[in-house]
């Protein structure tokens, strides 16, 4: 944690510009002498805010911090079944939560690896030494306001909201993966002696929860309409704004109240509807706020608009120009955009990102379909588990398929699901090459079921899907949408999107006091937030069997969560903030097995969901053997022993 001044000094001059929105220039010209001068580096706004441009450009990019990067390590997904090397497999299949960072010495994610913070290489940036450098940044930088003479009350409040904003950020970052970490608030003197607690979690989130409600009362609601935002306008959209601090505030005080959080690591998921209610009404009150300024359009934030629900075609392509304003797929990848960056008006939190396509081709893209005879040319696939699919993605009438009224056919099971399902999921029987399969005949249309030429478990899928919410069927050799320059496919995770910040509330009401929770800030209750989203969608509403008990409805909300983030990388600490991640049947994965009933004909001349198949059943792949420990990762070795106060957590 000890970091050396004249690092950051020499970072002063570092005003990085931030990929997809090329932010800050401006602020590029600040006085030469700023980078060996503190006091000619914090003395007005445009040299102070290129102090902060590196907090940007820290942040790790997830899906491509490695040549092949996985994130989703909840039950959510599995990897081809020669890929022992990587993090699923290692790390998260096997509990063996140390190989984060002995695994080919790191590197192979967002949670640890070599770090240049002054670098734009996606491979620098990675979350343990990336804090700790932040934190102290964000401290340095705050110790030395007084400094910023030259400079209105806006500009002021708008560098120090960021700096109180970025070390809360970290922190969570820390605290959601290890555990209650010692919240430094000071820069430590080169002959201070480190004798910082460990924070309890519940303390670490409180304290970033405050310095996010601290930042939201500095931060702008927009920073195209400050004065100060005229200086880079039209490349303001990743900047941190007060309603993604106040987002983060609720996430924090979410956090706190959560099962794991109040009570500790368990076994035996009895505690999973045992939140600390109290903090839980307060995490409403503020994600309240941040939906209300959302809605209210003092943000540059919004939910973008989805599909037609009926226009299947549309759904299965993720044709964008099927959809009136702001495209849904937009928020995960954007085509033929100039190698524009992903988000769009939903994304509320994201890093920065510097290659075009290399960054998402080899990376990311190749991984996510069928790489017989190099179709998708990459040396692993990332499918989705069939338990997964099937608990999360329920009917279009909104129950989930176990509901004995939902409708659910296993001798049809393509057959009326929800909408999310044709978008995130390829079926057995779909169109997987939308041009002339020259050399890939054989692959035109999906075959996942049994024994399909797509079932191969080492280059294709182990499950009888394929996930496409990321990476669209298109990403194969033939349509060549990751594969072609000059489709300029370009592709991102955001860390928070404004979907979560409603899918938050609706926990956050459900463990208050139920469905009916509606904080004094907002307008909805918590069965409204879970309604917007699946009006968006075109899916049913929550049925009012599942409203009248707390438990029952934090079940429907924790379902909608696992459909609506799906993939995007928030399973695993779902799982362990419910106290659920050492539970069955959330330690298995299972693959779909059926048989077909159709010849291969009736595939080409008819709606694949409308498929009879026989046989539907799971089979157990894979079963997680973990125990309390695996609920906060482990700390590197070498870390606990800088001094005696900072303790590894138990087990490891």
């Amino acid at each position: 944690m000890k970091r050396n001044i004249k690092s950051l000094i020499a970072a002063f001059s570092v005003a990085l510009a931030m990929g997809g929105l090329t932010s800050c220039e401006d602020y590029l010209d600040k006085e030469p002498d700023s980078d060996v001068n503190p006091t000619e580096a914090f003395k007005n706004f445009k040299n102070f805010q290129g102090f902060v441009e590196e907090l940007y450009n820290c942040i790790p990019t997830k899906t491509t911090c490695y040549w092949n990067t996985t994130f989703n390590w909840g039950e959510d997904e599995i990897l081809t079944a020669n890929n022992a090397d990587f993090y699923v497999t290692t790390l998260m299949d096997k509990g063996d939560f140390k190989a984060y960072y002995t695994s080919w010495g790191g590197n192979l994610s967002f949670l640890y690896g070599s770090n240049d913070h002054t670098s734009k290489s996606r491979f620098q940036h990675h979350t343990w030494n990336e804090s700790w450098y932040c934190i102290r940044k964000c401290n340095l930088g705050l110790e030395n306001m007084d400094l910023m003479v030259d400079a209105t009350d806006a500009e002021r409040a708008a560098v120090e909201g960021q700096l109180l904003f970025f070390r809360g950020w970290w922190y969570q970052e820390l605290m959601v993966w290890f555990g209650g970490m010692p919240y430094l608030d000071h820069v430590p003197g080169g002959s201070d002696v480190l004798n910082e607690p460990r924070l309890t979690a519940q303390e670490c989130a409180k304290r970033a929860a405050d310095d996010f409600r601290a930042a939201a009362e500095l931060l702008p609601a927009n920073w195209e309409k400050a004065p100060f935002g005229s200086l880079t306008s039209g490349q303001n959209t990743l900047r941190i704004t007060r309603a993604t601090a106040l987002a983060y505030a609720g996430k924090m005080l979410l956090w706190a109240s959560s099962p794991l959080v109040e009570n500790g690591p368990q076994t035996g998921g009895t505690q999973t509807y045992a939140y600390n209610t109290s903090l839980a009404s307060q995490a409403a009150e503020v994600l309240g706020t941040a939906i209300s300024e959302i809605e209210s359009g003092a943000t540059p934030y919004a939910l973008c608009d989805y599909y037609d629900a009926a226009d299947y075609d549309a759904l299965y392509n993720h044709d964008r120009t099927k959809v009136s304003g702001n495209c849904f797929s937009d928020i995960f990848y954007t085509v033929k955009q100039n190698f524009k960056q992903p988000g769009s008006v939903e994304a509320m939190m994201r890093g920065t990102t510097f290659d075009q396509a290399n960054d998402a081709r080899w990376g990311f893209a190749t991984n996510w379909g069928s790489n017989v005879n190099s179709l998708f040319m990459g040396s692993m696939v990332q499918v989705p588990t069939a338990n997964y699919v099937n608990y999360a993605y329920g009917m279009a009438n909104g129950l989930p398929l176990s509901d004995p009224e939902s409708g659910f056919d296993p001798t049809h099971p393509f057959k009326d699901r929800d909408p999310r399902f044709y978008h995130d999921i390829v079926f057995d029987g779909e169109v997987y090459i939308n041009g002339t399969p020259t050399g890939f005949e054989d692959q035109k249309y999906a075959s996942l079921h049994t024994g399909g030429i797509m079932r191969d478990v080492t280059v294709a899928s182990r499950t009888g899907y394929f996930c496409q919410k990321l990476i669209p069927h298109q990403g194969n050799k033939i349509d060549g949408y990751t594969d072609q320059w000059g489709q300029g496919f370009k592709s991102y995770l955001p860390y928070m999107r404004v979907a979560d910040v409603y899918l938050m509330y609706a926990e956050a009401g459900a463990a208050a006091t139920g469905a009916s929770h509606k904080a004094s800030t907002c307008s909805l209750t918590a069965e409204d937030a879970i309604n917007v989203l699946r009006d968006r969608v075109g899916a049913g509403h929550v049925a009012a069997k599942y409203t009248g008990s707390r438990e029952r409805f934090m079940d429907e909300v924790r379902r909608e969560r696992a459909c609506e983030l799906a993939f995007e990388g928030f399973r695993f600490t779902d799982l362990q903030r419910w106290l659920l991640l050492t539970e069955a049947p959330y330690t298995l994965k299972t693959s779909q097995e059926f048989e077909r009933t159709e010849d291969d004909k009736w595939y080409e001349e008819n709606d694949p969901r409308e498929a009879a198949v026989k046989g539907w059943r799971e089979e157990t792949i894979l079963k997680r053997n973990y125990g309390t420990k695996h609920y906060w990762f482990p700390i590197i070795d070498k870390e606990v022993y800088i001094y005696e106060g900072f303790a590894q957590n138990p087990g490891w």
